[in-house]
């Protein structure tokens, strides 16, 4: 029998996540909204690269469109990286679930990393320089494919699926009140607007360098399932407790800047059908009304040419 914390989490996957029916999961533009004040004036804001190098679940045109459409009103530049060549000093890098060839459509033990030696050392010099990193890293596989790359800057991933301790089926919301969200630049008012809550949706977890700041910090009750073959759970189910772990960092690397979190919804809309019908996952959803305001202001910082030391 599964324990009832298991069913919940499987209840969570099916209703929330990026699993089911992959061929009936869509991006939702319709939620894109039309910015009263955008942070730059169109087409004059840094310029966004978003990876489309390493088999990425989220790519510009695809499920992260919403998430460009956003960064486009908001006056940035977003264009698709083929090539890292194209990268300029302060441009911002965003690399969305990555996935080795191995692993497509074969989500279970072993994961393979999804950077090879060579360019994971490009990446960290490259930011090194001045370069601004975004790196999201979901689930099992998705968190194991990238984490030789976070573990260049410090950063260590659980490869598997994170949950908040909560009482009922809901997304993971890291807020003031339940000390999830922690204060910071980001959310104080200083980049963009003050925000008392980010909600997302069944992701993963790591550990962060101690130059590094948290922003969707774990405790003590909220674990990391790691099963040998996604989304297959039993009451022997490797589990970690995620007291002092972290869905959500940024730091200073060198000239430049990483964000790393655990969890791609937030930063798109989307919908998924399936025969319990069909469901907002991302900002679109009612769930998660801080997240368009979240993704601004951790854009702006990004852009910026101020540190975050506190």
């Amino acid at each position: 029998m599964l324990s009832l914390n298991l069913k919940r989490l499987i209840l969570v996957c099916t209703l929330c996540t990026s699993f089911v029916c992959v061929s009936q999961q869509s991006a939702d533009t319709t939620m894109v909204p039309k910015l009263e004040r955008p942070y730059y004036k169109i087409n004059e804001g840094p310029t966004v690269h978003i990876d489309e190098m390493h088999n990425n679940f989220h790519t510009k045109n695809g499920r992260f469109k919403p998430f460009s459409d956003l960064l486009k009103r908001d006056g940035y530049q977003v264009k698709a990286l083929i090539n890292y060549d194209d990268l300029k000093t302060q441009d911002i890098l965003v690399i969305s679930n990555a996935i080795e060839p191995r692993n497509i459509g074969n989500w279970q033990q072993p994961i393979y990393d999804a950077f090879k030696t060579k360019e994971i050392e490009q990446i960290k010099q490259w930011v090194s320089n001045g370069g601004r990193l975004l790196l999201i890293a979901d689930h099992m596989p998705f968190s194991g494919a990238s984490n030789t790359l976070a573990n260049a800057f410090g950063f260590d991933f659980c490869d598997g699926f994170a949950r908040l301790s909560k009482p009922r089926n809901q997304p993971d919301v890291f807020s003031k009140n339940n000390q999830r969200l922690i204060a910071s630049k980001l959310t104080d008012g200083t980049y963009g607007k003050s925000l008392d809550s980010i909600t997302t949706f069944t992701g993963s977890s790591f550990q962060i360098p101690s130059k590094a700041i948290g922003i969707l910090k774990f405790k003590k009750g909220d674990t990391c399932l790691q099963p040998e073959i996604a989304w297959q759970f039993n009451d022997d189910t490797k589990t970690k407790d995620l007291e002092d772990n972290y869905q959500g960092a940024i730091m200073d690397f060198g000239k430049g800047k990483l964000a790393v979190f655990g969890e791609a919804a937030q930063f798109t809309a989307q919908t998924i059908t399936n025969a319990s019908g069909t469901f907002k996952v991302g900002f679109n959803s009612k769930n998660a009304p801080n997240n368009i305001d979240f993704i601004r202001n951790l854009m702006l910082w990004l852009g910026s040419n101020n540190t975050i030391k506190q």
